[in-house]
């Protein structure tokens, strides 16, 4: 797999059926390893090792429905009250992060009401904090880190 822009993590990986499978720490069971989950998974480990959000307030590729149809998000990190604090989408680094990609994010965002929206292909990353009132997002260098 291509090197991404994130730091080295210690992956788990197996081969089977002549694939190669890689151990998700938050579903706790290997999955393919394909293009965008291999951003997913990079993404899952900034949040877990390098931004401290608890392995047990983060969910990775659940159901959702948007205008009564069914749609799946990459991550989600959850607040301890259950509101939602991030969420997350997950390209593969061969797709361009484009306004397209910022809409997809932003009619999920309209269902999950998180503070704040990542969108990341592993080689660019864009944080956004909410703004519901006015209805905007506004662009961050950085998402905060976990606190209590």
């Amino acid at each position: 797999m291509q090197s991404l822009d994130f730091p080295p993590y210690g992956f788990r990986f197996k081969n089977s059926e002549n694939k190669i499978w890689i151990f998700d720490i938050i579903r706790k069971k290997f999955v393919v390893l394909q293009p965008e989950e291999w951003v997913r998974q990079h993404v899952v480990r900034f949040l877990v090792e390098d931004k401290k959000y608890p392995s047990s307030h983060i969910n990775v590729e659940k159901q959702l429905t948007v205008n009564g149809l069914k749609k799946r998000y990459d991550i989600v990190v959850f607040n301890p009250d259950g509101s939602v604090k991030v969420l997350v989408e997950c390209k593969s680094p061969q797709i361009t992060v484009s306004q397209t990609t910022f809409d997809q994010i932003a009619r999920y965002n309209m269902q999950m009401k998180a503070e704040y929206l990542m969108v990341s292909n592993g080689l660019e990353h864009f944080y956004c904090q909410m703004d519901f009132e006015n209805e905007k997002y506004t662009f961050l260098e950085r998402i905060p880190d976990f606190s209590r």
